[in-house]
């Protein structure tokens, strides 16, 4: 079973959606290259599971376009657009075994019983439930019902598949192991795919491009390493990621913090108050203040929290905002450790330094 050359792109065009007075989705605009896996992440409330469920058909948008290979779909009802569907609660029938539910969308489609049964086995093989097929679905662990219903939404082989939220009831282990299992077979099938989740590591592991929302509207879509790394807004760096946020003002082609000119590899923005986003792990305790091509920051740590390969410095900066270091418990590290109440000299390189609007 592979899907890579029958995978369709998306293109989604200006969709509102509104709930009475209250406006979920604006003016959104989205385009998925074919094959490609692309997570929706954002907040409880930001749209994502709405936008889903208007590209199931499920929910009807007031306002826009979307085309799947160029055929306009936003009419058409949910069982004719060919898109498999995978449930947040899985949604398996509990009256059926493992294989009636698998080939459910098969006898929809008037699939012959040596086909279906040809196709299930297929799937069940693709998933790791060889040999299941028997099996009620109450007898099944929280992964392998997972899977099922992620077979269920591959066997009628659709060009598109949507997930919403399928790993949220997992424990944390297997919701690890299963987004790996999940972006292989993503590989070995080559379908489009649409994932929703909140959980930004999640999407950071599995996606080819995560398009992070708020408030109905996409804040920036990017490649996860992207995202991470180059935040085009407070939100973003916000939300994916933990970062402290530190204000900076640009003036005269150059960027200050207090009375220091930083040092930055990117040009500088536009004249005005800005935030410098800085992640814990690219701070670094400086030993020696003359040091070249680092910015300095003079700090005195408020506490040191130690969480087995690495550990934890909360420090507070002369203005009294709080920023956060984290660093792997090497041994040179620990020997120059400070106590709380001890004042210390963080170092971020210029490379390192990310400025975001004042908003």
């Amino acid at each position: 079973m592979s899907l890579a050359q029958s995978a369709l792109p998306i293109g989604i065009s200006g969709i509102e959606k509104r709930f009475g007075a209250v406006s979920i989705l604006s003016d959104l605009s989205l385009d998925v290259a074919a094959g490609e896996f692309l997570t929706l992440l954002g907040p409880s409330g930001s749209g994502k599971t709405t936008l889903l469920m208007i590209l199931a058909g499920f929910v009807r948008a007031n306002a826009g376009s979307i085309k799947v290979g160029g055929e306009e779909i936003i009419t058409m009802p949910p069982h004719k657009r060919n898109i498999g569907m995978v449930f947040q609660n899985y949604a398996l029938f509990p009256h059926m075994n493992v294989f009636h539910n698998i080939a459910f969308p098969l006898k929809q489609r008037r699939v012959s019983a040596a086909e279906t049964a040809e196709r299930v086995e297929r799937a069940l093989d693709l998933v790791q439930l060889k040999g299941l097929g028997e099996r009620r679905v109450d007898q099944l662990s929280g992964g392998q019902r997972q899977r099922v219903a992620l077979a269920r939404a591959i066997v009628f082989e659709p060009r598109i598949v949507l997930m919403d939220e399928p790993l949220s009831a997992l424990d944390k282990s297997l919701r690890e192991h299963m987004q790996i299992e999940l972006r292989n077979l993503h590989r070995r099938l080559g379908m489009t795919t649409v994932y929703v989740t909140h959980d930004q590591r999640e999407a950071i592991t599995m996606s080819d491009r995560i398009a992070v929302m708020n408030a109905g509207r996409i804040e920036q879509i990017d490649q996860p390493e992207v995202l991470y790394a180059r935040p085009r807004t407070k939100f973003v760096a916000g939300f994916i990621g933990e970062s402290s946020f530190i204000p900076v003002e640009s003036r005269n082609g150059s960027v200050w913090y207090e009375d220091r000119k930083l040092r930055m590899n990117d040009a500088a923005p536009s004249t005005g108050r800005h935030l410098m986003v800085v992640r814990p792990e690219k701070l670094r305790l400086v030993a020696d203040v003359g040091e070249t091509g680092v910015n300095l920051l003079p700090a005195t740590v408020g506490d040191v929290i130690y969480q087995g390969d690495s550990f934890v410095c909360y420090a507070t900066l002369k203005d009294g905002r709080q920023v956060t270091l984290r660093d792997y418990c090497r041994s040179d590290v620990l020997a120059k450790l400070p106590a709380p109440g001890e004042p210390i000299t963080l170092g971020i390189d210029a490379q390192d330094v990310v400025l975001v609007a004042d908003q």
